[in-house]
């Protein structure tokens, strides 16, 4: 069982990340906004996050890099679950430090599948 922490600012996304994370036995914990996201991962330690980037406050992209960039968070994966959608968007995302993404709405069995691989990457 592994502690995701959810970083999202609907609640209705939040809970159903939860759900899709609960079924495989995990532990979420969840932030309603960057800056929130950022002090949970330094003080929760989480073995994996999800961030959405549409948020009010500092964006997705902005908690990610700052996330990668601190020294005791940087080795914890970030998957970037968001609409942006764009070739663009996910090139930005993932240079800001994310070791995955993906768009909304989420397709279940990929979601799962993404989370048990990033999972098993921090574990080797």
């Amino acid at each position: 069982m592994a502690k995701v922490l959810i970083v999202d600012d609907s609640p209705t996304e939040a809970h159903v990340l939860e759900k899709m994370l609960k079924i495989d036995g995990h532990e979420a914990i969840k932030a309603s906004n960057g800056e929130e996201g950022i002090a949970m991962a330094i003080e929760e330690m989480p073995n994996l996050i999800v961030m959405d980037v549409v948020m009010p406050g500092m964006n997705g992209f902005k908690a990610t890099r700052k996330i990668h960039r601190n020294e005791s968070t940087r080795d914890i994966p970030i998957m970037i679950v968001t609409t942006k959608n764009q070739d663009t968007d996910i090139e930005w995302g993932l240079s800001q430090g994310a070791s995955d993404y993906m768009a909304k709405p989420v397709d279940v069995d990929l979601f799962r599948e993404k989370v048990q691989h990033l999972l098993q990457s921090v574990a080797s």
